[in-house]
């Protein structure tokens, strides 16, 4: 009776202060000892949002309802993509005059000529949305791998809908991008706002964000490990037990979700597949090696297109026009370079041409998607990606054949080998594409042929080029981050949050007698001198104005014991900066001043202190990382 009563006395009386502060630690003990039935029939008098929120400070069914939120979140991520695919689907139709369930890249040739005008025009059309939303959005929109490596998971959900409804516009007016960047930006922008909404604790709302990226790719691909894994790899950046059930809740509750909305969700069908030897998986270790050649390939075209229009000085709101005109005239040749190919690659594997006739295709696909980004269309690489290392495979299986290197090397099982390599050094995520080529093809007797080709394309696209295509977009933008591993409480810790603002200071003109009696030797350890309108002249030792021998000098400045006078720190260097600056000056403790120009000292910061703190955070990151107590 007294627990009941103390949660009934908690419930009633500080709701607030629960909600906003953690939970006192007598209140926790007891509400840990109450049954949950009765815990769960004190909450179900709150709001479901008070209620989450006190499921997560009581830490009592913090586990389920992070599930559930996983769930919902999965659900969430499944409607988007099924909205985002069928406006795009119903553009496509309503443009390009298709026939059916025709999808847009399929087609042999355009209707009319004409049609070749429509990527000129939504260039047009995305130029119109830049100007009008130029003064609404002034920074890069933030996508969920910065978000989960610098930020904390958190994203703006105006910035995320508006690149959604950029990616639309392009795919829809047959830009050859993808959909998925679209689907994981909106997904991940409105789960990080439910997140923040409910005051979720840093790795909850990154755990979250990284949920609704799972969510959107399983929900696209039908293939809930996949998307978890994405989910993990890509956007978590890390894999830990205490992940493993919300992320495949929420894919599985994402796929399921696009399923019964009636999303399309196209297999790869590629037949049976025999058993491989280790000798006839060694082809597939040049695949990969060419895949990753590729890859890279891809993304120096589009950083050489956007070089490209510097270089011309074409205004910014001319480019998607342009581009859109170039690609326009590209699907004149042929259609399969518009979009992002979902209806081709299913005709071109199954076709039976010879490797020249994929080869250019691979071509005019390669530069097709090297205009659209480069020339400001919104998308992504990942599906176009796996086009076009399913040309490159295929191709790759009839070259061979054709020199006799190898006629045991099935062109279609090649196409699939060479899908994951490309996109593994296009998107990143060795596990993520090979459990995508094995989802969607339902075929487990390629998996060695993959992962071969798998980790090769890694190995070489890590050692020759260093980026997969989101984080290198991200490294031209000024970041050097390589995955979305949590790097963002580093670049918190900042000397402005570590000093101390209580410090002491002296004239440095005052002379060492005077200096004597206003600092007692234990008055303090340690003095700040400061010069002509408080700038930085040093350090003193208190120690060090009573060492023997300094008698004879008692008139001279104080200055002559000075310490570490061009050492110093800015309140805005992080922890790692401001680590470096100590073991360069060899010294225990450095003044923080406002800046290098007026140098006026507004705090102290002993390396210590630092070292403890930054210890302090790294192992609350740790344990965040294993779903630890906080």
């Amino acid at each position: 009776m007294r627990l009941k009563g103390a949660m009934g006395a908690v419930l009633k009386a500080v709701p607030g202060e629960l909600i906003e502060a953690p939970l006192p630690s007598s209140y926790r003990s007891a509400i840990l000892l109450l049954p949950r039935g009765l815990v769960l029939a004190e909450l179900s008098h709150l709001s479901p949002r008070v209620a989450v929120r006190w499921a997560f400070r009581s830490g009592r069914f913090r586990e389920l309802v992070l599930l559930v939120l996983a769930a919902l979140i999965g659900c969430l991520s499944g409607g988007v993509v099924t909205l985002m695919s069928w406006i795009t689907s119903q553009a496509h139709h309503l443009l390009y005059q298709l026939d059916g369930h025709m999808r847009l890249s399929e087609q042999d040739h355009l209707a009319s000529p004409w049609l070749a005008l429509v990527p000129l025009i939504g260039g047009l059309v995305i130029a119109g949305l830049n100007a009008v939303f130029r003064h609404t959005f002034t920074r890069p929109p933030v996508d969920p791998i910065e978000a989960n490596a610098l930020y904390g998971g958190r994203m703006s959900v105006g910035e995320s809908l508006y690149v959604a409804l950029q990616t639309m516009v392009s795919s829809g007016f047959g830009a050859s991008v993808g959909l998925e960047a679209g689907y994981t930006q909106a997904s991940s922008g409105l789960a990080s706002r439910v997140a923040t909404a409910l005051k979720l604790r840093r790795p909850d709302v990154r755990m979250l964000v990284g949920c609704a990226a799972a969510g959107a790719i399983a929900a696209a691909f039908s293939a809930p490990i996949t998307g978890a894994f994405y989910g993990f790899e890509l956007i978590i950046g890390t894999y830990t037990v205490a992940l493993v059930a919300p992320v495949l809740a929420a894919a599985l509750a994402a796929s399921l979700t696009a399923g019964w909305l009636g999303a399309v969700q196209t297999p790869i069908l590629i037949g049976a597949v025999p058993p491989m030897t280790a000798l006839e998986l060694a082809p597939y270790l040049a695949l990969g090696v060419l895949g990753g050649l590729a890859a890279v390939g891809v993304m120096q075209l589009v950083s050489g297109v956007e070089r490209l229009f510097r270089v011309c000085r074409c205004p910014a709101w001319a480019r998607p026009a342009i581009a859109g005109a170039a690609i326009g005239g590209l699907a004149l040749i042929s259609p399969h370079v518009l979009s992002s190919g979902h209806g081709a690659l299913h005709v071109d594997l199954a076709a039976f041409g010879g490797w020249p006739a994929l080869l250019m295709l691979f071509g005019l696909k390669m530069l097709a998607s090297a205009l659209s980004l480069g020339g400001g269309f919104r998308g992504g690489l990942f599906f176009a990606s796996l086009y076009l290392g399913a040309l490159l495979g295929k191709a790759y299986a009839l070259m061979a054949a054709a020199a006799g290197l190898s006629p045991l090397l099935a062109p279609t099982v090649s196409a699939v080998v060479g899908m994951a390599s490309i996109a593994v050094g296009v998107v990143g995520g060795p596990m993520t594409m090979s459990f995508l080529v094995l989802e969607t093809t339902h075929d487990f007797a390629i998996t060695g042929a993959v992962l071969v080709a798998s980790i090769m394309s890694a190995v070489v696209v890590r050692e020759t080029f260093g980026y997969s295509f989101s984080t290198w977009r991200l490294h031209l933008r000024g970041e050097t981050i390589r995955s979305a591993h949590d790097v963002g409480w580093i670049r918190n810790l900042t000397v402005a949050r570590m000093m101390r603002a209580d410090i002491r200071t002296a004239a440095a003109n005052q002379s060492l007698e005077t200096f004597r009696k206003t600092f007692p030797l234990g008055s303090t350890q340690r003095v700040i001198l400061v010069g002509d309108q408080d700038a930085y002249a040093g350090i003193v030792l208190v120690a060090d104005a009573y060492q023997p021998g300094t008698d004879a000098d008692a008139q001279a400045d104080i200055s002559s014991l000075a310490r570490h006078r061009d050492s110093l720190l800015l309140p805005s260097m992080t922890a790692d900066a401001a680590a470096r600056v100590f073991r360069s000056a060899q010294s225990e403790e450095l003044a923080v001043v406002e800046s290098l120009h007026t140098r006026k000292v507004v705090g102290l910061l002993t390396e210590q202190h630092l070292l403890r703190r930054y210890a302090e955070e790294l192992d609350r990151a740790r344990r965040d990382l294993t779903g630890g107590a906080a």
